[in-house]
């Protein structure tokens, strides 16, 4: 599992660099595409509308006019000039009519007609313009341009001496024109691709999971196994010796012996009864018997059961109960026991020169129970994890600390059982506090 989940990652994370590379080409594509089709339903527009434009009148087949030095330009003109025939917005409804035929009804545009009149004697004539042409004709980058010649059809003898006119188009943000065009696509490859990044992590984040449990499995076994096994060695040679003749003979050391199996008993039965405990947070069906009850007393009697425990390290206890209301609704077997793991633990982790500080007091409808220890501290990995079932504090192959590492998990399931908070506070090597707040009883 170690060398196998890497390679997964790594093989999924170019599969999916992959697939987004080639997501991001097509939908590339797929925008030149549709840009190419913009331009050509566009230079389709311009010839249909310029076609219109330079169109004969019915009365000009019949026009007769001379064609001679110095007669008036208006008079000539006239019939030929696009500029002269057409209004701006006479233009601007052709070109509208136009767009709106082949599906582009809502793209701005603006357009301008002019005469081209380099080598022509004869024209002198008013351009045509929308309003906003000249301040997009300067933008290049975002906006299309095209231009169209508007040429008339060579029919007529007098075509020779019409007005060189060009019509220029302008698209203004051409560019999210086709991206609102590929809408769709972008916004399905951008679906799925969260879609399987996702499913990524998932799959990623359940194999780290199964990692872990592998991980706790392993250390559980190890952990049951090294907690039964001494005190199973202990009771056999208790029993080996009660066979003795001479033990049996002696009443005192038939106590003592019995004593120690009965110790060895009492402590494997606790053990068994943790995991049990463990077994039945997992599946919910913990159910507390709530009473009203004094918070001190409660403590009072944690603290009891940790005095044998205190002396034999030489430890020193301080206690200050400084709340003056501590009513809680509360169970009084699984409230003390909360309270006995976090003192046990400052007993079991503690150095030379133990010393407890337990207080309380009152923070708003809250009572607050700090323990404070100059044990050996925690790092902040072990801060982060220390109400993770089944966690220790890694110590290498030393066996000194006792455990399963269930104690803090059941403390934190049942300070949330009784609607509390827990936070912890710990400098390695200089000790911890625990910070425990509840609910005052209404």
């Amino acid at each position: 599992m170690k060398r196998t989940l890497p390679v997964i990652i790594a093989l999924i994370t170019i599969s999916l660099l992959g697939i987004i590379y080639v997501q991001f080409k097509w939908i590339q594509n797929a925008a030149l595409v549709k840009e190419e089709q913009l331009k050509e339903n566009v230079y389709s527009i311009l010839d249909e509308v310029g076609s219109q434009l330079v169109a004969p009148r019915p009365t000009q087949n019949a026009l007769t006019v001379p064609l001679m030095p110095g007669m008036p330009n208006n008079d000539f003109y006239s019939h030929f000039s696009v500029t002269k025939r057409y209004t701006t917005f006479a233009i601007k409804e052709k070109l509208k009519k136009a767009f709106a035929s082949r599906g582009l009804g809502n793209s701005p545009f603006e357009f301008s007609v002019f005469t081209n009149v380099a080598g022509n004697l004869f024209a002198n004539y008013h351009d045509l313009e929308t309003d906003n042409f000249q301040n997009l004709l300067k933008d290049s980058v975002n906006n299309l341009t095209f231009r169209y010649a508007l040429i008339p059809p060579a029919e007529r003898m007098w075509d020779a001496f019409s007005a060189d006119e060009v019509m220029v188009l302008i698209l203004p943000n051409y560019k999210s024109f086709v991206l609102r065009s590929i809408g769709w696509m972008i916004a399905a490859a951008i679906f799925f691709t969260l879609t399987i990044i996702a499913a990524f992590f998932l799959t990623v984040n359940s194999a780290l999971r199964q990692k872990k449990l592998s991980e706790i499995k392993g250390d559980f076994i190890n952990n049951m196994t090294h907690e039964f096994k001494t005190p199973l060695a202990t009771i056999s040679l208790a029993v080996d010796a009660l066979r003795n003749e001479r033990v049996l003979q002696d009443r005192q050391k038939l106590e003592y012996f019995s004593g120690i199996i009965k110790e060895e008993n009492r402590r494997m039965n606790k053990q068994v009864e943790t995991i049990l405990q463990a077994a039945q947070l997992d599946k919910q069906e913990v159910q507390l018997n709530r009473k009203t009850l004094h918070a001190h007393d409660l403590l009072a009697s944690a603290i009891d059961n940790l005095r044998l425990q205190l002396e034999q390290k030489g430890g020193v206890l301080d206690t200050h109960f400084q709340a003056t209301r501590d009513l809680v609704s509360a169970d009084e077997v699984h409230f003390v026991n909360l309270l006995s793991n976090i003192l046990d633990n400052a007993v079991k982790y503690s150095r030379e020169n133990l010393r407890l500080r337990v207080s309380t007091r009152n923070t708003g409808k809250m009572i607050r129970i700090v323990i404070e220890d100059n044990g050996i501290g925690m790092s902040r990995e072990t801060i982060g994890r220390i109400f993770e079932k089944f966690y220790r504090a890694h110590t290498g192959n030393l066996h000194n600390v006792k455990g399963f590492g269930l104690g803090m998990s059941y403390v934190k399931s049942m300070v949330d059982a009784h609607n509390g908070k827990i936070r912890v506070d710990s400098t390695l090597g200089k000790g911890s506090t625990f910070i425990l707040d509840f609910p005052l009883a209404s």
